[in-house]
């Protein structure tokens, strides 16, 4: 089983919006803190949303560069039934690195509240003002965007396809 890279960004992105979680990597000094968070993609942008005070608010505030990781898939494969180290999970990953913009306008709060839950929802969804305000909005703008596709068959004489 081989490691592929995603090179189409339209995979890379269907990858990311399959997910329900990201998991946000950031540094509190020298310390490492990664938290899994709720997200949207909008073009070449992350959206997270989350209170706007507590350790990871102060963080970024601090240093803005994260990296964020999304993992689809966990299924369980293998070379050799009774080789521990031909087995892998099947998954695909993307990791995307960037330097966090806090969005303070209501309007542009707003509209990407409306697109985080679009993410997650076919709804339709208003907000109150008191909710918009106490929102802590962060736009990442994508830097660097990887994606993996890990457990592929490698391709031999007798299977010229990969999956």
């Amino acid at each position: 089983m081989r490691t592929l890279f995603i090179e189409n960004r339209e995979e890379i992105d269907k990858v990311i919006r399959a997910c329900k979680t990201c998991f946000v990597a950031m540094s509190d000094d020298d310390r490492p803190y990664v938290l899994p968070m709720n997200f949207a993609l909008e073009d070449d942008t992350i959206i997270l949303h989350s209170a706007q005070k507590g350790r990871m608010w102060e963080t970024i505030k601090k240093n803005p560069n994260i990296c964020i990781n999304w993992t689809l898939g966990e299924e369980l494969a293998w070379q050799d039934v009774s080789v521990g180290c031909s087995y892998r999970v099947k998954s695909k990953s993307v990791v995307v690195e960037g330097e966090v913009e806090i969005v303070d306008d209501y309007d542009e709060k707003y509209r990407l509240l409306k697109i985080v839950m679009a993410q997650y929802s076919n709804r339709e969804f208003k907000f109150s003002k008191p909710a918009v305000v106490n929102v802590g909005i962060m736009k990442v703008r994508i830097k660097n965007i990887k994606g993996k596709v890990f457990g592929a068959k490698a391709v031999t004489p007798w299977n010229q396809k990969e999956d």
